[in-house]
């Protein structure tokens, strides 16, 4: 339950930093006050915008006197390619881009995400090679998504 209210401290205290087209993604909180913070943002996330928010939110827990002796670390990142979506703006951030879909029937689906709607995303697939190539477009419902990620195409 501490962790918890910790995660909600740390959202109510990084609120205010988030500006332009920032969002939060996740908080997590590791043994030994350690915080995890991912970002992201619309038009891509720089380093940059990582560092000046955790200075900030840094400087604002040692104010307040969260943890007198200092004994807590902060990281600010963005998550990593490797990170599921969990977020609808994530989603619409990546229209246009290759995703596999883990249903919670566990079955695979691999396409380029065409579109997001709040109930559902759609996938086109393609079957097939050359002529006998056919384009599906596959609705998926998110109550039916265990997982989406961002594959990376070289």
């Amino acid at each position: 339950m501490i962790e918890q209210t910790q995660i909600q401290t740390i959202e109510k205290l990084i609120a205010p930093l988030l500006v332009d087209d920032i969002f939060l993604v996740s908080v997590k909180v590791k043994p030994i006050n350690n915080y995890k913070i991912y970002l992201d943002a619309d038009g891509g996330l720089g380093i940059e915008k990582c560092i000046k928010i955790n200075r900030a939110l840094y400087k604002i827990m040692e104010e307040m006197g969260m943890y007198p002796e200092g004994d807590f670390s902060l990281e600010v990142s963005s998550p990593g390619i490797d990170e599921p979506l969990k977020l609808l703006r994530q989603y619409k951030k990546n229209i246009g881009r290759s995703v596999e879909v883990t249903t919670n029937s566990e079955e695979k689906k691999e396409g380029l995400l065409k579109e997001v709607t709040d109930d559902s995303i759609t996938i086109e697939q393609t079957e097939g090679k050359g002529k006998k190539a056919i384009t599906l477009n596959t609705i998926i419902s998110f109550a039916d998504i265990k997982q989406t990620k961002v594959l990376i195409k070289f």
